[in-house]
């Protein structure tokens, strides 16, 4: 890595920085951010717009659980999952469903890196990888 992109990397950072309230990411702090980027156009403005893109998607992504599901999934289920996430992050976490018809039976949740899986297509790779 360069130093310019090293640079361009920090910077990133010093912006994602500015946009975090409260350990929540602010609609008018990022605004802010995208009109001084607009306004000095810095050098290599296009790679750090996609370093802030990245910071500001991953942060966002730890306030979601994603509830990958093979059948319906009941509203009470989605609330359950989203408190326990909530408990277990110490933020608010928002559920959010999403069909998957490869799970088979059961749930896969996604709260930013983090997985976690109580599929039955899962049970079976995991019994297939242990034979």
């Amino acid at each position: 890595m360069t130093s310019q992109q090293k640079k361009t990397q920090q910077t990133a950072r010093q912006l994602f920085k500015l946009s975090v309230v409260d350990g929540v990411v602010s609609a008018e702090r990022v605004a802010g951010v995208l009109a001084y980027i607009e306004k000095t156009e810095p050098a290599r403005s296009l790679a750090l717009l996609k370093s802030y893109q990245r910071l500001i998607a991953t942060e966002l992504a730890k306030s979601e659980a994603i509830v990958e599901h093979a059948g319906p999934v009941a509203d009470a289920a989605l609330s359950a999952i989203g408190s326990s996430m909530s408990r277990r992050y110490g933020r608010t976490v928002t559920p959010h469903a999403r069909r998957n018809d490869a799970l088979l039976a059961g749930v896969r949740v996604r709260v930013g890196d983090d997985i976690y899986e109580s599929s039955v297509a899962f049970q079976l790779a995991t019994l297939s990888a242990s034979v």
